[in-house]
């Protein structure tokens, strides 16, 4: 009888472990996009079967499982630039997989709550506790919105249209509603699941209706000419001082390149510099003199060390022309557990652990350059997954965006290509264009349709240059930021509140 009993658990945990798995192939570099419009259905028909905490473990082992394969690539960072031992580095993805599927947990649990009442108000809220948990974890603790549903499907371009209206999260609401209605066909009975398929397909009809229908737009007037530079330096050597000289040479060497087809703008990768560039006065002028000499503005991406006691050290990019330095802006979202320890007064030793692990300082504002040769914003590194933060480039008067990163930690894993596919969906949600330049990759253009227009391959060093369009127009996202991400967050709590009411009453 034990073995019995044993097989219905098993039986699910099987089905639930393997769908997880296999949404976690979704995403780069594997890109089985399609698994995720059906992924999720055995976790919600689960959650509609199960008590509120069997949902939530079963809810919390399949986040667990599928976000462990979605940063599998961390491995490499930890085992590479850390002084944790193998298999041991495992425990900090697995430590981040477990807190990221918390948020999966609380999605199962509210659902299975929710049925306890009505299924059909169980399934029709899926889709808004799924967007409700996703813009949660992207805001607390500094928040950190890596794997959102919406994001496997960047290079299906009929999909992603619809993030100009919502955001990337338009994205994930209609690929946890198409997940509810495949979930009703197996929970309801055929008149009320046929009803939720019919609904269904109307969302998502619409949605590719939309997207087909944008995506036939024409090209917006006006171009610029911009070159960025893939220098592919390995991480060891970027800060070495002994290889110093010969980093500058390959920059230099690379810059003027770029600069004999005389394009508007020529980007360096984050933290480009390897030393701090205000603090550099010989690298400062030799700047300013091939600044001039090719006719083209520099946006170089430094360290930048103050003058204060003790010195704030901030993450910045530089732009200049022969009369030195002309704007800066300083990177605002820093990266938790790389650029700052959170509660480091608690957990402040940890920065032993890393050599990636630093104490900057953040930016305090997001300053738009004025150009030449137009208004851009540029966001630094992992900034350009947050949302809101690129929004304020755009409110700001930015007809384009730059991306400076340095993935070099990352090697040669899924990490880079992961980061770069949420851009896109920055490119839609405003219809700008996106510039990515990327240390040793993947540097790429991205036109405001979503569509990357051109990528450099992993550690290829070169320059690219490409005629990118610059905005002009404001689309819903810009005016209204996350306003369905805001109406999820009211469905659930309203979905939550009337079932405890009535379940009190």
């Amino acid at each position: 009888m034990g073995c019995l009993s044993l097989r219905p658990s098993l039986r699910r945990a099987l089905v639930l472990m393997a769908t997880a798995f296999a949404m976690g192939l979704a995403f780069p570099r594997t890109d089985w996009e399609g698994i995720v419009w059906v992924a999720l259905t055995p976790l919600i028909v689960d959650s509609l079967r199960q008590p509120i905490r069997q949902a939530f473990g079963w809810g919390w082992v399949f986040g667990t499982v599928f976000y462990l394969v979605l940063l599998r690539w961390l491995d490499f960072t930890f085992r590479t630039y850390s002084t944790i031992p193998w298999p041991l580095t495992w425990a900090v993805t697995l430590a981040l997989a477990g807190y990221c599927a918390l948020y999966v947990g609380a999605f199962a649990a509210a659902v299975s709550w929710l049925a306890r009442r009505s299924i059909v108000g169980a399934l029709c809220a899926s889709p808004f506790l799924w967007v409700a948990g996703e813009w949660l974890r992207g805001h607390l603790f500094g928040g950190f919105p890596w794997g959102l549903l919406g994001y496997s499907q960047y290079l299906r371009l009929p999909v992603i249209q619809i993030a100009e209206l919502t955001g990337v999260y338009g994205v994930s609401l209609v690929i946890v509603a198409v997940n509810a209605g495949i979930a009703g066909c197996f929970v309801l009975p055929w008149r009320p699941a046929l009803g939720g398929v019919g609904l269904v397909g109307v969302v998502l009809g619409g949605t590719l209706a939309f997207g087909w229908w944008r995506l036939t737009a024409p090209a917006p007037p006006g171009e610029v000419n911009v070159a960025v530079m893939q220098p592919s330096i390995e991480q060891p050597l970027k800060f070495d001082p002994a290889f110093a000289t010969t980093t500058v040479a390959i920059y230099l060497t690379l810059t003027s390149r770029a600069g004999a087809d005389r394009p508007d703008l020529i980007v360096w990768p984050e933290t480009a510099a390897p030393t701090p560039l205000r603090r550099d006065p010989e690298l400062l002028r030799t700047l300013g003199a091939l600044s001039g000499s090719l006719r083209v503005p520099l946006l170089v991406g430094s360290i930048d060390v103050d003058g204060s006691t003790p010195p704030k050290i901030r993450n910045a990019a530089f732009l200049l022309t022969e009369r030195g330095i002309v704007g800066r802006y300083d990177k605002i979202q820093l990266v938790p557990f790389g650029e700052y320890v959170p509660l480091a007064g608690l957990i402040g030793f940890v920065r032993g652990w890393a050599e990636f692990i630093a104490e900057l300082e953040p930016g305090s504002s997001a300053s738009v350059f004025s150009g030449p040769p137009a208004p851009f914003g540029v966001v630094i590194c992992y900034e350009g997954i947050f949302p809101e933060l690129v929004r304020e480039f755009v409110k700001g008067g930015a007809r384009l965006i730059v991306n400076m990163t340095n993935d070099a930690w990352f090697g040669r894993t899924s990490g880079p290509w992961q980061h770069l596919a949420m851009y896109p969906f920055r490119a839609v949600e405003h219809r700008i264009a996106v510039v990515r330049a990327a240390n040793t990759g993947v540097s790429a253009f991205i036109a405001p349709t979503g569509k990357i227009v051109r990528r450099v391959p992993l550690y290829e060093r070169t320059t690219v240059a490409e005629r990118v369009p610059l905005r002009t127009r404001v689309t819903l996202y810009s005016r209204l930021g996350d306003w369905l991400a805001y109406l999820a967050l009211a469905v659930s709590g309203a979905s939550l509140a009337y079932r405890a009411w009535k379940r009190a009453g």
